[in-house]
């Protein structure tokens, strides 16, 4: 695939040579007149490399492979890392299972008068191929380690960060897993004893696009921009890595991080399937130096980049351009009569397009596009650049269980526009509430997250109430404030953001073991008159569950070697409480409890996760609710 990947480079940027020479489609005179004023764009081709050049940058890609070797910018003369092999310094990094040797088209772009350069990969299948498994799709840069130190991913996440060479032995300490280092000896003696691990700067889609590196000498940001989330897996919740230490930027556009390997694309050999990832933009800005306004610049050039969205110079046929895309408006309600008698208005909720399913498919839906959007305070919504094909709308809304799916099928084709008026989502609901645990968002981000252990600190994280679930180690911090016996939870007496732990976890055996076991949880609430006749029902929403996981439930009985009155089965995948994540894969499960099986006065509900193979298993409660019988 590396010489078709030479030869799409050569299509682009030598075949479309006077697309990248000519200035890019303006929206204004302004700035017309602006990119006219900068030289076009010249490229050489050498024995071994292509060095691309428009004044501002010099690209330079390897001969045949297409591999980023060279950057030159701003009288540096290379900003990669050059102790690398040339292969291991920008690049397209794919991790498949059954290798086609063919249909990848991977292309890097420059255009007259940009201050950085596009890339964007085009993948098919034909019928008839092997089966293929796409485990992971991805951009990866590796910067100059003398250079590049300072590292931003949002306007409260913006640090110094270690040296490679920190996390080897003897520097560095490594944790429960390879990507988990403490730092025990740095380079820079400020970042002694504090935790590193890459995982803990990821981001969610809706929130990743833009993060990067800023070089103190000379003053340069160099920054990886995300312009659209259509063509990521999963949706705006799923979470993906940014840029780590390395220095290392990605563009994530497949990965199975916090999903598990549902969400991994899945091509039979009869299948025909065709996508475009990308393009991306990678940023360059210099000229102050001040880290804080290189950031304010990266924004503003990501804003700028959205606004763009989508592109006009992709020379391929498979990305179409504004005019060939339609839109879709609406206005979202809730419908919840045991909250209130009249519609809601269903504000701030996630509404999307996706290819037709299941509620809630969308969430390991790899394949094809999304398109998501929020709603205003009144409900309304518009989705706007939407690729023709026929979809299904999808919406969940905070404050409520259960996912939206209006089955109806939605064909979009080129300049249309499609109103659906108003849509009414009606949660599940069978009761009224007799106790509720937690605020359904499909986080577990409002229940006790401990403090870290004073050796495994990362102090960015030190002062963030919203991003606390990021420290290394709180699932260990269990077992100390449970050595003994398992969480206990009064409904009307506990506080569920001091008495509710963030994971149900399994517990070390014994100081220092190395040994677990599973834990279960009691839930004891009262009931002044049960109704024996009657039908109470029990909704439990998970927000993640990792590997190989099992929920049982009891009610009002003693757990094993007792049966089960509800099971899960194995279900999992999503390493969330490894990797420093609050939420996962949404699941909602509903259990029927028969009035006669109630006691008039204290009950009690059992939790149990019964895997015990490992530190990291266990599951997140996003909401649990008792519903009364019907009224």
């Amino acid at each position: 695939w590396k010489d078709l990947f030479f030869w799409a480079c050569l299509s682009v940027l030598i075949g479309g040579h006077a697309l990248c020479g000519s200035i890019e489609p303006s929206r204004d005179a302004a700035k017309g007149l602006q990119q006219a004023q900068n030289p076009p764009v010249s490229v050489s081709v050498l024995t071994n490399h292509i060095v691309l050049d428009n004044g501002i940058l010099q690209l330079t890609l390897s001969k045949p492979g297409g591999i980023i070797t060279g950057l030159r910018y701003q009288g540096v003369d290379n900003l990669m890392e050059t102790r690398n092999e040339e292969t291991n310094r920008g690049y397209w990094d794919l991790v498949w299972s059954v290798p086609p040797n063919k249909g990848i088209f991977d292309r890097f772009i420059l255009l007259r008068g940009r201050s950085g350069f596009y890339t964007y990969g085009i993948f098919e299948h034909q019928e008839g191929w092997p089966d293929l498994h796409i485990g992971e799709a991805r951009v990866a840069i590796k910067l100059s380690e003398d250079k590049f130190h300072f590292m931003a991913i949002a306007d409260d996440k913006q640090r110094i960060m270690p040296m490679p060479e920190d996390r080897n032995l003897p520097r560095g300490q490594t944790l429960a897993f390879k990507e988990a280092v403490r730092l025990v000896n740095p380079i820079n003696p400020e970042l002694k004893g504090e935790v590193d691990c890459k995982y803990q700067y990821s981001k969610e889609n809706q929130d990743n696009k833009v993060h990067g590196w800023i070089s103190s000498d000379p003053p340069i940001g160099f920054w990886q921009i995300t312009p659209s989330d259509e063509f990521r897996t999963g949706g705006p919740l799923k979470q993906s890595l940014t840029s780590h230490v390395g220095p290392t930027t990605l563009a994530i556009f497949v990965s199975d991080h916090y999903a598990g390997r549902d969400l991994v694309p899945k091509i039979l050999s009869g299948a025909y399937w065709k996508k475009v990832f990308g393009p991306v933009f990678f940023y360059l800005n210099s000229g102050v130096n001040d880290t804080s306004k290189l950031w304010e610049d990266a924004k503003s050039q990501m804003e700028a980049e959205v606004k763009s969205w989508p592109y006009e110079f992709p020379a391929s046929q498979d990305f179409p351009k504004a005019k060939q895309r339609g839109s879709v408006t609406g206005r979202l309600l809730v419908r919840d009569r045991y909250i209130k008698d009249a519609d809601m208005l269903a504000g701030s909720a996630h509404v999307g397009l996706a290819v037709p399913g299941k509620s809630g498919s969308w969430q390991t839906e790899s394949k094809a596009y999304q398109f998501w959007t929020k709603t205003d305070t009144d409900g309304t919504f518009s989705i706007s650049n939407v690729r023709e094909g026929v979809y299904n709308v999808y919406a969940w809304v905070p404050g409520f269980i259960g996912d939206s799916n209006f089955t109806q099928n939605i064909t979009i084709t080129a300049g249309s526009h499609v109103d659906l008026g108003e849509l009414v989502f009606e949660p599940p609901r069978n009761g009224p509430t007799l106790w509720e645990i937690g605020f359904p968002d499909r986080t577990a981000a409002e229940f006790y997250i401990p403090d870290p252990k004073p050796e495994y600190i990362n102090r960015l994280y030190l002062n963030h109430t919203n991003d606390r679930f990021r420290q290394y180690g709180l699932w260990d911090r269990y077992t100390d404030l449970y050595p003994s016996r398992d969480l206990v939870y009064e409904v009307g007496k506990s506080d569920y953001t001091k008495d509710w732990f963030y994971a149900q976890v399994t517990r070390r055996a014994g100081n220092g073991s190395n040994h677990y076991v599973a834990t279960t949880w009691q839930i004891k609430f009262n009931i002044d008159r049960p109704a024996k006749d009657g039908s109470y029902t029990l909704r439990i929403a998970l927000a993640s569950a990792a590997r190989l996981t099992e929920l049982q439930v009891w009610f009002n009985d003693v757990v094993p070697p007792t049966t089960p009155r509800f099971t899960t089965g194995t279900i999992g995948g999503e390493s969330t409480i490894a990797r420093h994540g609050i939420h996962g894969l949404y699941r909602l499960l509903s259990i029927q409890m028969p009035g006669r099986q109630l006691f008039a006065g204290e009950n009690t509900i059992y939790l149990r996760q019964t895997r015990s193979q490992g530190p990291f298993m266990g599951i997140m409660y996003d909401y649990i609710r008792l519903e009364g019988p019907p009224s």
